[in-house]
């Protein structure tokens, strides 16, 4: 399969599900792909600019919430990172599109049991908190961009 981004398909574990980038005109999995999205307007060049931007925003929100900051953004599957969140109400929300392909990444603090995830696209990021096997997730941040 091609890419628009240049990932290493070969390492995926959603290949199998996958259709391909470049077959699809960047929606692998049916839903928009950020990546995919910003190369088709910018270039390459520039993804990586916003990449780099969007990252300096995160730290700067993981900083202010008392997290580390995150070294590298990953081009990842809704569905993967797609955790439902408990609402003061006792209901569980889920707030991304399974179908689409967000920038994101793990901190993980394996020693202590906690993972602090971050999502983001163009238009939002979403910090959270989840033990290590993916459970008991909590909604830290979702600010609009």
């Amino acid at each position: 399969m091609g890419t628009i981004c240049g990932a290493n398909c070969d390492k995926c574990t959603y290949s199998d599900n996958c259709k391909g980038c470049a077959e699809t005109c960047g929606r692998p999995f049916g839903g928009t792909c950020v990546a995919a999205q910003y190369i088709s307007v910018g270039g390459r060049e520039k993804y990586s600019e916003f990449k780099q931007v969007l990252l300096g925003e995160i730290n700067t929100l993981l900083e202010s919430n008392g997290i580390p900051a995150a070294e590298k953004l990953y081009e990842l599957p809704g569905s993967f990172v797609d955790l439902a969140y408990p609402l003061p109400s006792g209901e569980k929300v889920k707030f991304l599109d399974g179908s689409r392909i967000y920038l994101g990444t793990q901190i993980k603090f394996a020693d202590m049991g906690v993972c602090y995830g971050v999502v983001a696209d163009t238009t939002f990021i979403l910090v959270c908190s989840y033990s290590v096997d993916g459970s008991e997730p909590e909604l830290i941040v979702y600010k609009k961009r």
